[in-house]
C-alpha cells in the first residue's frame, strides 16, 4: 500500500471515529434540548392551571371553559387527588368513571420526584400521549399532548446539526486526502533519494521538493548529502594518494584494527613477512602467528589495557636479511607495523663498488682463455689437426660464453638506464609460463623434474613479454641447473589483489646457505664460483630477474625452505 493511502486511512479512521462520537452527543443533546422545550411549555401550563385553581376555585366547567383557552386544542388536562382519584379531566364529561391514577407512570414518578413524564398508551382515550404531570400538595396536573407525527417531529433533535457534521466531515475528508497526497510526495521524493544514495546511483542531487516544512528538511538531508559525497570525494582522494605513496614506498608498512585484523597493507608488507615467515603468508593478518614477531605481538596487548599512544622498535635477522620493525599503537587501539630491509642499502653499496671489478673479472676469464687456445694454435705450426680442431671448439665455446655475459650486461644496462625501451602491452602470464616450461621440457625430462602449476590460467598484466620471460626462464634454469635431479619445482600465484600477483618459485633442492641469500641477486655474484662456471652461467640470470620484476613495479626475495630448497617470493603488478 502507498504512503498516502496509508497517511489517509489512518487520519480518516481518527476523523471518523470522532465524528460519530461527537455526532452521537449532540443528537441525543439536540433530542433532549426537544423534550425539555416541550416540558418547559406543559410545565408553564400546569402552573398556570395550578394558580387559576387556587385563585378561583373554579367548577368543572369554568375549568373546562379555562383549559380551551390555551393555543393547543389537543392539550388534555387532568386533575388527580393525592389518593389517585381523578377530580378532573378536560378530554372526558363529568360524571365519567376513571381508573385511579396512581399507578400511571407519570404520577408515580411525580410522586417520587414531584415531576414524571411518560408516554404510552390512554386505556380511557385509546390515543397514545406524552405525559408530564407535577405533584402539588393537595393533587396532581397532568398535562398530555397526543403522541402523532407533530409531536414526534417536534421531540426529534434537530438534523441541521448532523448535516453541518456530515458536509465538515466531506470538507475535512477531501483536505485530508491533499495533504496526505502532499505530504506523501516529499515522503515518496525523499524514499527515491535514500534508496539511490544507498546504491551510490544518484547523478542528480537537485531533487525538487514541495515548499513547506518536509519539503525544506527534505532539501536539507539533499544538501547534507552533496557535502557528504564531496567530502567522500575528496577522502578517496587522499586515499589514492596515500595508497600511491605506500605502494612506491621502500617501507612495508600494515594498519590494523584493534582485533588485529588488516585495514591497509602495501606489497612491501606483505613481501618482507613472507621472508620472515617459514610458510607461504598469504593475508598480513597471519604476521601476529610468526614466531619472530612474538614481541610486538606482547607490545599490542600490553597496550590495548592503556588510552596513550606508544611505540616498539626492534632488529629481525632472517633468512640473510636484517630487517627494522617499528609498532605504534595509537589511542583507539589501532595499530601500525612497518618494516624496513636495513640491509638493501648496504647490498646497494657493495654491489657499487665492485661492479667494475666483477666486470673486469667476469670479463677476463674467457676472453683469456681465448688467447689461450688461440696462442697454443698459432705457436704450434705442426699441431695435429685433432688438436687443432679441439683449441677451436674451446675458443668458440667461450665466445658463446662471452656472447651471453655481454647480452646479460646489456641487458641490466638497459633496465637500470634505458628501461623506457621496453615497451609494455597486455600479456597473458600464465602464456608465458607454459611457454617456458614448453622450451624447458627436454631438460626437465632430463633432471626428472617434476613440475607443480598452481595459477589461474587467466592472469592478465600489462608488461613487457621479453622480460616476464626472461624472470620464470632463469628461475627454471637456475632450479634445474643448482637443484639437482629428481627435484619439484613449484610455481604458485598464492595472492591477487587489485593491483598485484603474489608469486613464489620454490623447488626442494640443494637450497642455498644463509649467509648467501642476501646477495644472490648481485650482478656476478656466485655461491660456487668454480661449479657455476662449470655449468656455464654467466652470474646475471637472478640480477635480470630482480631487475626485470623492479621494472614490472614488483619486488622479490630469497629464503631457504623448511625442509630444503630455495623459494623466490617476488610480486608483479598487473598495470
Amino acid at each position: 500500500m502507498k504512503l498516502n493511502k496509508k497517511i489517509f486511512l489512518y487520519f480518516f479512521s481518527i476523523f471518523f471515529i470522532l465524528f460519530v462520537i461527537v455526532t452521537y452527543f449532540q443528537y441525543h443533546r439536540e433530542k433532549e434540548f426537544s423534550r425539555s422545550q416541550l416540558d418547559g411549555q406543559l410545565n408553564s401550563y400546569v402552573h398556570t392551571i395550578h394558580n387559576f385553581i387556587q385563585s378561583e376555585q373554579p367548577t368543572w366547567e369554568e375549568l373546562s371553559r379555562f383549559v380551551r383557552l390555551f393555543p393547543d386544542s389537543t392539550l388534555r388536562v387532568t386533575i388527580v387527588d393525592s389518593l389517585g382519584n381523578v377530580i378532573f379531566d378536560s378530554f372526558l364529561p363529568k360524571g365519567t368513571l376513571f381508573q385511579n391514577h396512581l399507578d400511571r407512570p407519570e404520577i408515580a414518578k411525580a410522586r417520587k420526584e414531584k415531576i414524571g413524564e411518560a408516554i404510552r398508551y390512554s386505556a380511557s382515550t385509546g390515543k397514545n400521549y406524552y405525559y408530564m404531570a407535577q405533584r402539588f400538595p393537595e393533587y396532581y396536573i397532568r398535562c398530555a399532548l397526543p403522541y402523532n407525527v407533530n409531536l414526534i417531529a417536534a421531540l426529534r433533535a434537530n438534523m441541521f446539526f448532523l448535516y453541518f457534521m456530515l458536509f465538515m466531515f466531506v470538507i475535512t475528508v477531501f483536505a485530508l486526502f491533499i495533504i496526505s497526497k502532499n505530504f506523501s510526495r516529499s515522503i515518496d521524493r525523499l524514499r527515491i533519494f535514500t534508496q539511490k544514495a544507498e546504491q551510490d546511483d544518484i547523478l542528480d542531487t537537485d531533487i525538487q521538493f514541495p515548499n513547506d516544512e518536509l519539503g525544506e528538511i527534505s532539501n536539507n538531508i539533499v544538501q547534507i548529502y552533496r557535502r557528504m559525497l564531496e567530502s567522500k570525494a575528496d577522502a578517496d582522494r587522499q586515499r589514492e594518494k596515500l595508497f600511491k605513496h605506500l605502494q612506491i614506498s621502500r617501507e612495508g608498512l600494515g594498519i590494523f584494527s584493534s582485533d588485529k585484523k588488516e585495514i591497509l597493507a602495501n606489497t612491501h608488507f606483505i613481501q618482507y613477512t613472507n621472508i620472515l615467515s617459514d610458510q607461504e603468508v598469504k593475508s598480513s593478518d597471519q604476521i601476529f602467528s610468526i614466531s619472530e614477531f612474538s614481541e610486538i605481538n606482547a607490545f599490542i596487548d600490553d597496550c590495548f589495557s592503556n588510552n596513550e599512544t606508544k611505540r616498539k622498535r626492534i632488529t629481525i635477522e632472517k633468512n640473510g636479511h636484517s630487517f627494522y620493525v617499528q609498532c605504534i599503537v595509537f589511542q583507539d587501539d589501532t595499530f601500525e607495523i612497518s618494516i624496513n630491509d636495513i640491509s638493501a642499502q648496504e647490498h646497494e653499496n657493495e654491489l657499487k663498488r665492485h661492479l667494475t671489478q666483477n666486470i673486469s673479472h667476469e670479463l677476463k676469464t674467457p676472453v683469456s682463455s681465448i688467447m689461450g687456445y688461440m696462442e697454443s694454435i698459432l705457436e704450434n705450426p705442426n699441431i695435429s689437426p685433432q688438436r687443432e680442431r679441439f683449441f677451436i671448439e674451446r675458443a668458440y665455446q667461450q665466445t658463446q660464453r662471452l656472447n651471453a655475459l655481454l647480452q646479460d650486461i646489456s641487458t641490466l644496462n638497459k633496465l637500470d638506464e634505458a628501461y623506457k625501451l621496453f615497451a609494455k602491452e597486455p600479456c597473458s602470464l600464465s602464456e608465458v609460463i607454459d611457454e617456458v616450461l614448453n622450451d624447458v621440457h627436454v631438460q626437465i625430462e632430463q633432471k626428472k623434474c617434476r613440475i607443480i602449476k598452481n595459477y589461474p590460467s587467466d592472469m592478465k598484466i600489462n608488461g613487457n613479454n621479453s622480460l616476464l620471460y626472461s624472470i620464470f626462464r632463469n628461475l627454471i634454469d637456475n632450479a634445474l641447473t643448482y637443484g639437482g635431479d629428481n627435484i619439484t619445482v613449484e610455481i604458485n600465484c598464492y595472492r591477487e589483489d587489485n593491483e598485484f600477483y603474489y608469486f613464489s618459485f620454490s623447488d626442494n633442492g640443494r637450497g642455498v646457505a644463509e649467509e648467501h641469500l642476501n646477495r644472490l641477486f648481485e650482478r656476478f655474484y656466485r655461491v660456487d664460483k668454480g661449479r657455476s662456471r662449470k655449468f656455464g652461467g654467466t652470474g646475471l640470470g637472478l640480477a635480470i630477474v630482480k631487475n626485470a620484476v623492479l621494472f614490472h613495479k614488483g619486488n622479490i626475495s630469497a629464503k631457504n625452505q623448511p625442509g630444503g630448497g630455495l623459494s623466490f617470493i617476488f610480486s608483479l603488478r598487473k598495470f
